[in-house]
């Protein structure tokens, strides 16, 4: 077996074929469909070494992955490498507490667009607009990554695989996101259909439409006292970033961050420096 230059072994041998394994769908390419899937892996590929997750995702196509079990901050999983005993690999994060999840909840019950896309099991982008809002990540920076393999480098081969399965995992699932911060499908579900139904804005300046001839008589006469016009409260102004929520994304990513992440602070700040123009003249 392989050494490495301080007298540590390695593995280094072809990994015995697992029968009935977990393979990832991808063959080649790119791991991971969704943006929420390809948004992990992307957090994988700024913060790992390139070689090992090479390695670890051509053991992902294999299927060397035997099982693996997800819970709130820890993800443990057998991989079988070229030795018969398989090695135990657990990736922990940082899980939200109930107080966190409370807050993010009634934020993302509170919003009828957020709230109506999980409750059809679905994960609107816009999520992570709320997760910042509480000063809080989604999606981890730092992972916790341990195997049972002889590899000294973080990830090994074997951890990087893990990783990959994780990640189309999550295509067929956007709530084991959720549950690896601490909150699970059911209990996050039945909280948001227990906050109250959100309410729409109202614009303050409407009036109701009635036909012209039921206003002969007054006509001309204001509707409402002209010393009480500045008591109207503003119009609701409009998100500056409401193009980019309207339309679809573009597959335009750089470095691979999408087009539509880069964009939108842009907006917020163009929006700002408007309005400074605006105060000061």
């Amino acid at each position: 077996m392989p050494i490495d230059p301080e007298g540590r072994f390695f593995e280094g041998a072809r990994p015995i074929a697992v029968d009935g394994g977990i393979a990832v769908r991808a063959k080649r390419g790119k791991i991971g469909e969704q943006w929420w899937s390809r948004r992990f892996v992307d957090v994988l590929e700024r913060v790992c070494d390139g070689g090992r997750l090479a390695r670890g995702r051509a053991y992902a196509r294999k299927g060397q992955v035997m099982d693996f079990s997800l819970s709130a901050g820890r993800v443990t999983a057998r991989v079988q490498g070229s030795r018969p005993q398989p090695y135990e690999v657990s990736v922990a994060i940082t899980a939200f507490d109930a107080t966190q999840w409370t807050d993010l909840t009634e934020s993302l019950g509170g919003r009828a667009l957020y709230r109506a896309a999980l409750l059809a099991g679905d994960m609107p982008r816009e999520i992570l607009e709320v997760f910042e809002e509480h000063g809080l990540s989604l999606f981890p920076d730092q992972l916790d990554i341990r195997c049972s393999c002889p590899d000294w480098g973080v990830p090994c081969k074997h951890g990087s695989a893990v990783l990959y399965v994780l990640a189309e995992a999550f295509d067929d699932d956007p709530f084991l996101v959720l549950a690896w911060r601490g909150r699970d499908r059911e209990t996050l579900l039945a909280a948001l259909r227990g906050t109250p139904e959100p309410v729409e804005a109202v614009d303050p300046l409407a009036v109701d439409e009635t036909p012209l001839e039921d206003h002969l008589a007054d006509y001309y006469s204001p509707g409402l006292s002209l010393s009480r016009l500045r008591e109207r409260p503003a119009r609701v102004t409009t998100p500056p970033e409401l193009l980019l929520r309207a339309l679809d994304a573009p597959p335009v990513k750089v470095r691979h961050i999408p087009l539509t992440d880069l964009l939108r602070p842009a907006y917020r700040d163009l929006a700002e420096s408007s309005s400074t123009v605006d105060d000061d003249s």
